[in-house]
C-alpha cells in the first residue's frame, strides 16, 4: 500500500506559525505515523492571510455561529477566515485525503470543545474551530482526530485503524469496484466490522446481499458510509473477546487439547484485562500460519495497520 494521504495542522509538523511563532511538534505523528503517512500541511490563520507573530484570537458569541475575535484589539476575522476555509476544503477535494489531524483547542482548527466566549469575556459554550467545522461538513466520513485526543491509546487504534480502511477503500474503487470486488472487501473487513459492533455488522451483511441487484454507485455508497459509521463505535475487551471467540472456533478440529486449552486461557486472560490484546492476537496468528487458516488469513482485524506502531501493545 503507498503512502495515506492526511491533512493536518501545520504546526503539529514543527513549523512555525502559532500566533507567538512558535510550533506544537508533535513526534509520534512525525517520527512514527508518518512512516506511513504523506502529510498535507494546513494553516488557516498563514493561509488566509494572518502574519506571524500575530494577536491571539479566541471564538465569541452564538455557539452555533461564533465569531472569530483577536483577543487584545476586538477585531473580527470571522469573514475572513471563512471565505478562505471556504476555498481551502473545496481544493483539498482533489487530495484525497483519508483523514485529517487537527490542532486541539484552535479557533480556527479544534475539531471540539474548543472555548466559545460570550461579549463579557467568559467562557460560555464549546464548539469547532471555524475551518475545522467547515472541513467536517464538507468531509463528513472523512477520519478526523486532534493531536491531544491521539494520546489515548484506545482513540489513537481507533483512528488509525479508520484511516487504513478508508485507503482500502479508494483502493477498491480505483480497482472497479464490482459487486464480486465488494463481497470480498466485505469478506477481508467481517471481524474487523464485528469487533466495533453487531448493529453495523448486521446491516453491511444484509448490503453486500443485494450486491448484485443494486445500482453501483448507491450499492457503493450505502456500504460506505455504513461501516465507516460502524467503525467510529469504539473496540472494548468485551466485543474483541467475542471475536477471538470467534476466531477460536476456527481450530476445534485443528489443535490439541493442550493447545486449545491455552489459546482460551489466554483469551480469558485478556478479557480479565491482565495481558493486551496483541497477546492472543499473536497466538492465534501463529496458529493461522500454522494450520493454514485461508479465511483468517484474508482478515485485516489480524493486521489491521503496521505492527511497528504498536498500536495493539496498549489495548
Amino acid at each position: 500500500m503507498e503512502k495515506i494521504k492526511l491533512g493536518i495542522s501545520s504546526c503539529l509538523l514543527g513549523e512555525k506559525v502559532r500566533y507567538d511563532g512558535g510550533h506544537k511538534l508533535d513526534h509520534f505523528l512525525t517520527d512514527t505515523l508518518g512512516k506511513y503517512v504523506e502529510w498535507v500541511p494546513v494553516c488557516p490563520e498563514v493561509e488566509s492571510g494572518l502574519p506571524v507573530p500575530r494577536e491571539a484570537m479566541h471564538l465569541v458569541g452564538d455557539p452555533e455561529e461564533p465569531r472569530l475575535i483577536t483577543v487584545r484589539t476586538g477585531t473580527d476575522h470571522t469573514g475572513r477566515m471563512k471565505k478562505w476555509a471556504n476555498r481551502k476544503v473545496a481544493a483539498l477535494e482533489r487530495e484525497e485525503l483519508c483523514g485529517f489531524v487537527f490542532k486541539s483547542r484552535s479557533p480556527s482548527s479544534g475539531m471540539r470543545g474548543v472555548k466559545i466566549y460570550s461579549e463579557t469575556g467568559m467562557p460560555h459554550a464549546t464548539g469547532s474551530g471555524i475551518f475545522a467545522h467547515a472541513f467536517m461538513e464538507q468531509f463528513p466520513l472523512l477520519p478526523v482526530e486532534d493531536e491531544g485526543r491521539l494520546h489515548d491509546p484506545t482513540l489513537r487504534e481507533n483512528f488509525i485503524e479508520r484511516i487504513f480502511v478508508f485507503k482500502r477503500w479508494q483502493e477498491f474503487k480505483k480497482a472497479g469496484g464490482s459487486a464480486g470486488e465488494l463481497v470480498s472487501f466485505h469478506t477481508d473487513h467481517k471481524l474487523l466490522i464485528m469487533s466495533h459492533g453487531q448493529k453495523h455488522y448486521g446491516m453491511l451483511g444484509k448490503i453486500v446481499a443485494r450486491a448484485k441487484k443494486a445500482k453501483r454507485d448507491e450499492l457503493h455508497r450505502q456500504y460506505f458510509t455504513t461501516i465507516m459509521d460502524g467503525l467510529r463505535f469504539l473496540t472494548t475487551v468485551k466485543k474483541n473477546t467475542n471475536v477471538l471467540q470467534h476466531m477460536s472456533g476456527y481450530f476445534k478440529e485443528l489443535l490439541s487439547g493442550d493447545e486449545k486449552q491455552e489459546l482460551q486461557e489466554v483469551i480469558e486472560h485478556y478479557r480479565q484485562e491482565l495481558v493486551p490484546l496483541i497477546v492472543p492476537l499473536t497466538l492465534i496468528k501463529h496458529y493461522v500460519r500454522k494450520y493454514d487458516v485461508k479465511y483468517l488469513k484474508r482478515q485485516h482485524y489480524l493486521n489491521p495497520h503496521p505492527l511497528e506502531l504498536m498500536l495493539r501493545n496498549h489495548v
